[in-house]
């Protein structure tokens, strides 16, 4: 009731922010749905319909991602003084945090098992003369315990995720005690080995994995009749995605170091130290909107308007679905460092800083990681896509 009321009465931008949670949800739940849609039209494809699932884990986690960075951002649920005596701790907040986050995404299932029915023509005949009936399995018994289990995933998943990263011993590392905090800010130099680690590693597979792409191969189908791809290069292609997302913060911190060498000036000192400041808040979100760029560049040059195999209406669903929420998560994790940072900026305008100066750091900062990014995506995507081009 209380994440009710917080909803009621939130600012628009933060229940803007909700709706995109629900129709994220909304999507990933079509996508589940569909699933099971064709498991029930298709009884001796039982190996079709469990890759189809699989493949619905990446827009899932991706969906979650995004609900998480809206629960961090949320006002509603940020510590202030006072509330600890009314009974609204650290842990009630998160608590509050995970229950807003399971309404948003309820919400986006109730929407998705409508339309879903709709298609179906369960509800008011079979729309669009029927050219869904095939792919939603209409006309054949929908199992309601299955369609609830799987409608419920996305909520329970992404409360459950909102409440871990919200937990009061986190809060607490980062909001009241500054040494720890600082401690934590620079731990990201350490996870940049790994990241390049892996996203060699991952390299590494694919190259040897598509040395046998003519000799037979075990190969997992790719979803929207994309065929299919060995096994290996597809581990290759995740190794290396999480390698990119391992390494995001570790690049951000690096970025902000550089910045500041070579006898820097008050521009390149502010913003410099700003990125080394929030490597971990927004160095995730960029390396994860990297590794989902690289894959859609490699995705497009192989089955893009030259290729041979068009992407299916839910495979694209699903691409635009994980498209959209990487670039949400982004944005909502840039509004969460300014968020952050406005006491700081406030600070240095009563010291007689320039606004100009500070927008100028800004768009230093914005600068100097697209160019560490931008060239790694490419060259990520080139390598990445180069054995399935063989």
């Amino acid at each position: 009731m209380l994440a009710l009321r917080l909803a009621r009465g939130a600012h628009p931008l933060v229940l803007l922010r909700r709706l995109l949670v629900a129709a994220a949800s909304a999507g990933v739940g079509f996508l589940l749905l569909c699933t099971l849609g064709y498991a029930v039209g298709h009884p001796g494809e039982s190996q079709a319909a469990l890759t189809r699932l699989a493949w619905c884990a990446l827009p899932l986690a991706a969906t979650v991602h995004f609900a998480v960075a809206v629960a961090r951002t949320d006002p509603a649920t940020r510590p202030r003084p006072g509330l600890s005596a009314i009974g609204l701790g650290p842990a009630r907040l998160a608590a509050v945090a995970a229950a807003s986050t399971a309404v948003s995404c309820t919400l986006g299932s109730a929407v998705a098992l409508l339309v879903f029915l709709h298609l179906r023509g369960d509800l008011t005949g079979l729309p669009f003369d029927g050219a869904s009936a095939e792919l939603l399995g209409a006309g054949r018994p929908l199992p309601v315990a299955g369609a609830l289990t799987l409608l419920a995933v996305v909520p329970v998943v992404a409360s459950t995720c909102a409440a871990l990263t919200l937990r009061p011993r986190r809060k607490a590392v980062l909001d009241d005690d500054p040494d720890t905090a600082e401690a934590a800010d620079a731990a990201p130099p350490s996870g940049l080995p790994w990241g390049v680690a892996l996203v060699a590693l991952g390299l590494a597979v694919e190259m040897y994995a598509s040395r046998g792409r003519g000799g037979g191969a075990a190969a997992l189908p790719l979803p929207g009749g994309l065929g299919g791809g060995p096994v290996g290069v597809l581990a290759g292609w995740t190794l290396t995605a999480v390698g990119l997302a391992v390494a995001g913060p570790g690049l951000t911190h690096l970025t902000g170091r550089l910045l500041q060498a070579f006898r820097p000036g008050v521009t390149r000192l502010l913003a410099g130290r700003a990125l080394m400041d929030e490597a971990r808040r927004i160095g995730r979100p960029l390396g994860v909107a990297c590794a989902v760029a690289s894959a859609t560049i490699g995705a497009t040059t192989l089955y893009g308007p030259g290729g041979t195999q068009p992407f299916g209406p839910l495979t694209g669903l699903g691409a635009a679905l994980v498209m959209t929420c990487t670039t949400a998560t982004l944005l909502t994790a840039a509004l969460e460092s300014r968020q952050t940072r406005v006491s700081t900026k406030d600070a240095l305008l009563r010291l007689g800083a320039s606004a100009s100066v500070l927008r100028l750091a800004v768009t230093v900062r914005a600068l100097a990681l697209l160019a560490v990014f931008a060239p790694l995506t490419w060259a990520v995507a080139e390598l990445a896509a180069l054995p399935l081009r063989r």
